[in-house]
């Protein structure tokens, strides 16, 4: 190329800008800068174009690293000479330095940055329109491996940080664009720049970003997982500063487009400053929002359902804990209220954040339930204590809503029921009893009772059925626990007509062992043992005779009942038969506990009756008849010491003396005939049980051909 195609550049000018020395080729830059001024005075546009064009091609896409050192030098000491002037010439200025930022010629880099420093300052607002460019590039040295090109591109950043602040007129929506593409970076660098920009315009009030966090927010919580703590340190500081912003003007704020983000990463367990900030977010959300948050309340537990187990001295396990906790407790009262406005919803009017997008407020039960479902097989037992009091305050808030779901929930709820901790078995209890007294699904024939009653109580008879060891050692908790909540006698009732046409003829009998044990120890059955003790009255008489028609699958059991309601000569009777029923050892430990009950505060009326002159002989006779059948044992040794203690004066009886101090219709032949028939059922059984057991032992012999 000849000299003249540089021309206006003369030649010494060409040459000290491609020159290898710097100082040569800062004087051709200050040669360049005087002529663009006097071209400028002239306003001869014209030959500053040429001088760009050849800048900007010749030498900066030359293949000569100092030719393209000299063209960014020279673009420099254009703008510097334009001044004020350079809004004409910002594209033809910015658009070759910026080839040159991804040189790979480190000191083409930083003198790319230099160059675009001086443009920019002089420039200022001008190079807003060519933003996008310069933030890509400058996003990529942000990485530089260089750390003077880093250093010079920091100088760049922070020239333009202030040029943005200062504008009224800067692109926030192409910005968002930008940061959308390169906010999911994994480079701790390029994150660093990524997030100083956001700090720096969320700092802006007049730039709302806010608007547009919905936008980043996902990738702002990605960046805060780095594992590197300064970059980690500064996202926690920028989120900080929008959870402030938004906790001080919360109708601007769409909560809606951000909650799904915060309960993803609110299950973020490797890293707790990420799950901890989620939750943070999400407490503020549900707290400063309301109702909005009610259609994403299943959502919502997913993140703090599991949180509520953390049992850590750590103390950002218990700051994660504690927040989810207030979670849990502010979504609760917003159930409350919501209840509580249905209620009067005649009269209520519509507010303004009962809608979004012009979309009522409501929660979608089926969601809920299934998450609720899930959770109750959590190992946690805060989890699932949570759980159950969700289901709880579910049906007793919206008990119209929650009815369509008893089907999906009861088996959960019943498996429960076998849970290790007696904490969650009692809170399933309660869910339990408020579902199934609840008077909303009459079933014929019932007197007005839920038709889950009958169907739970038969369920746990099963379950106690498949599951001896639930009932040897949570039976009596789980009984209890229903008389409480319930009502005893019913429970009571319910228990013992569905146990008199069980099948199972053993498992009833063991049943009722159990069920005796609780009605005569348990103080939840205090008023229900009072009431048999008194069968003058015809209700108590009722309930006696409902209770000892299944009793008699237990012989010992019937005849603690009828001990307990005083029927002492109805029990020599029963005892009298004890002779022709097989004395099994099973048998015999009964007689055994029965004997410690009578020795028990329980029974301290019959002892003392024991001193009465002249003396109940059948009651005597009782006594003496469980004596003669124990073996002499330490029980046998009990009862015949406390015999011994009656006076001899009152063992001489009179039959002349009604000793009944209380008068019964009770038709105890009738009784007697029941136990005997009830009796003959299970001599049945064991035979065939018997048989049976025999005949599987034949088949599974090994023949002698064998």
């Amino acid at each position: 190329m000849s000299d003249k195609d540089y021309a206006p550049l003369s030649a010494a000018c060409v040459r000290a800008l491609n020159d290898k020395f710097y100082e040569k080729r800062k004087t051709a830059a200050l040669e360049i800068e005087k002529m663009v001024k006097e071209f400028a005075a002239v306003n001869n546009t014209g030959q500053i174009k040429r001088i760009l064009k050849i800048l900007g091609h010749d030498f900066a896409l030359s293949q000569n690293p100092h030719a393209r050192k000299g063209g960014l030098i020279g673009l420099a000491a254009i703008a510097l000479a334009l001044g004020k002037e350079t809004d004409g010439y910002t594209e033809d200025l910015i658009k070759p330095i910026l080839g040159c930022f991804s040189d790979q010629d480190l000191r083409v880099r930083y003198y790319a940055c230099e160059s675009m420093y001086n443009v920019v300052k002089v420039a200022r607002s001008a190079v807003l329109p060519h933003f996008s460019p310069i933030f890509n590039a400058l996003s990529k040295v942000a990485t530089d491996s260089d750390q003077n090109t880093k250093s010079a591109s920091e100088l760049l950043d922070r020239l333009l940080k202030d040029i943005v602040t200062e504008s009224t007129s800067f692109d926030l929506d192409a910005f968002v664009s930008l940061l959308r593409e390169r906010i999911y970076t994994r480079s701790p660098f390029s994150r660093q720049f990524i997030i100083s920009w956001i700090s720096v315009l969320n700092s802006e009030p007049q730039l709302d970003l806010i608007n547009y966090l919905p936008e980043i927010l996902d990738g702002l919580f990605r960046i805060l997982e780095d594992t590197n703590l300064e970059v980690k340190k500064m996202c926690e500081t920028t989120l900080g500063e929008f959870l402030r912003n938004i906790k001080s003007e919360p109708s601007r704020v769409n909560f809606g487009a951000m909650i799904n983000i915060l309960i993803n990463h609110a299950q973020e367990k490797s890293d707790e400053l990420v799950q901890f900030t989620a939750i943070t977010w999400i407490k503020e959300f549900v707290q400063l929002s309301g109702r909005p948050m009610l259609p994403y309340i299943s959502g919502i537990f997913t993140a703090i359902l599991p949180c509520l187990a953390y049992e850590t001295d750590a103390r950002r396990m218990t700051d994660i804990k504690e927040t989810a906790s207030a979670v849990n407790f502010t979504l609760m009262k917003l159930i409350s209220l919501q209840n509580s406005d249905a209620t009067n919803e005649d009269h209520a009017e519509v507010r303004p954040n009962d809608f979004e997008d012009g979309i009522p407020q409501e929660i979608d039960l089926q969601s809920v339930v299934d998450v609720l479902i899930q959770y109750l097989l959590h190992n946690s037992i805060q989890t699932k204590v949570a759980v159950l009091q969700w289901i709880h305050h579910l049906y007793t808030k919206l008990p119209s809503k929650m009815v369509n779901y008893i089907d999906l929930l009861f088996p959960a709820l019943q498996k429960t029921l076998s849970d290790e901790a007696d904490q969650v078995v009692q809170q399933c209890l309660i869910v339990i009893a408020e579902v199934i007294s609840a008077p909303t699904s009459p079933s014929p024939g019932t007197k007005g009772k839920n038709i889950y009653y009958n169907k739970f109580i038969v369920s746990l008879l099963l379950l106690f059925s498949n599951d001896k060891r639930l009932l040897d050692e949570r039976g009596s908790f789980i009984i209890r626990q229903l008389c409480l909540l319930l009502n005893a006698e019913d429970i009571y009732i319910t228990l013992a007509m569905i146990l008199l046409n069980e099948t199972n003829l053993k498992f009833a009998s063991l049943m009722v062992d159990h069920l005796n044990m609780i009605l005569l120890t348990s103080s939840e059955l205090f008023e229900l043992r009072n009431r048999l003790k008194d069968l003058s009255n015809e209700k108590n008489r009722e309930l006696f005779l409902r209770i000892y028609e299944t009793w008699c699958h237990n012989p010992v059991a019937t005849v603690a009942l009828c001990l307990l309601t005083q029927s002492y000569s109805h029990v020599c009777d029963l005892i009298k038969l004890f002779g022709s029923i097989e004395v099994t050892v099973d048998f015999l430990m009964e007689i055994d506990k029965l004997v410690q009950l009578i020795e028990s505060p329980i029974f301290a009326y019959l002892r003392l009756e024991l001193l009465e002159v002249p003396c109940d002989k059948h009651l005597v006779r009782a006594l003496y008849g469980l004596l003669m059948l124990l073996p002499q044992t330490e029980a046998f040794v009990i009862l015949k010491t406390r015999l011994s203690c009656i006076p001899s004066l009152h063992l001489q009886f009179d039959d002349k003396v009604v000793v009944r101090k209380k008068s019964s219709d009770v038709d105890f032949q009738k009784l007697l005939a029941h136990f005997k028939e009830v009796q003959e059922k299970h001599k049945h059984y064991k035979k065939e049980n018997r048989t049976k057991e025999i005949l599987l032992f034949d088949r599974e012999a090994p023949s002698d051909d064998t």
